[in-house]
């Protein structure tokens, strides 16, 4: 089976503990079909986490509450993001953080909701580099030489910089089938419909 259809994404939050109370504050994707990135499907919001954001945050991510003083809450922005990646393998980098905190949103917004199968990149490269002990996605782009935009640390430049990572990493571990990413990046088994 080929490799599905791909939504990579991140999120940028208040903090780094959703079950502490930090919330998401902005969400980016872009759609990867058939091995290509398509330009013409992304998305991208801030969120409103109806909180202040913390000094540490603002320092990382460049957002100010200012800036998300008239975003839209996670109520409705959360279903938008999992109607915008429907039907595809999700994709993010350490992703446990990131589907960490939509789990938690998730229950806030609607009780329960099964979130997309979530591949993580990290993971990928452990198991494609298990002798090299750095896989951050700074540490990934050092590797593979893709450059890093002023705006690290943004949904959008991260999920950029994430499907460039992906590709690499695909290329490098001639992965060319689902099967084959199942097996090299710990996927579950799914079931064919």
């Amino acid at each position: 089976m080929p490799i599905p259809s791909l939504t990579v994404f991140d999120i940028e939050t208040t903090g780094l503990d959703p079950k502490r109370g930090h919330r998401i504050i902005e969400i980016g994707g872009i759609r990867v079909e058939q091995g290509r990135i398509d330009q013409t499907k992304t998305f991208s919001s801030f969120v409103n986490p109806e909180c202040l954001i913390p000094p540490n945050a603002k320092r990382i991510n460049k957002i100010t509450d200012d800036a998300l003083r008239d975003a839209p809450t996670i109520m409705t922005v959360l279903p938008e993001f999992l109607a915008f990646a429907k039907n595809s393998l999700l994709v993010a980098h350490n992703a446990a953080f990131d589907r960490g905190f939509l789990e938690v949103e998730k229950e806030c917004c609607w009780g329960y909701v099964e979130l997309p199968l979530c591949l993580c990149t990290m993971l990928l490269s452990k198991s494609l580099f298990p002798t090299v002990s750095r896989h951050s996605l700074d540490a990934l782009c050092e590797r593979f030489q893709i450059p890093i935009p002023p705006d690290r640390h943004r949904a959008m430049a991260d999920v950029l910089l994430t499907t460039q990572v992906l590709r690499k990493l695909l290329e490098h571990g001639h992965i060319h089938s689902f099967e084959e990413l199942q097996r090299r990046a710990g996927l579950p088994e799914m079931v064919k419909s």
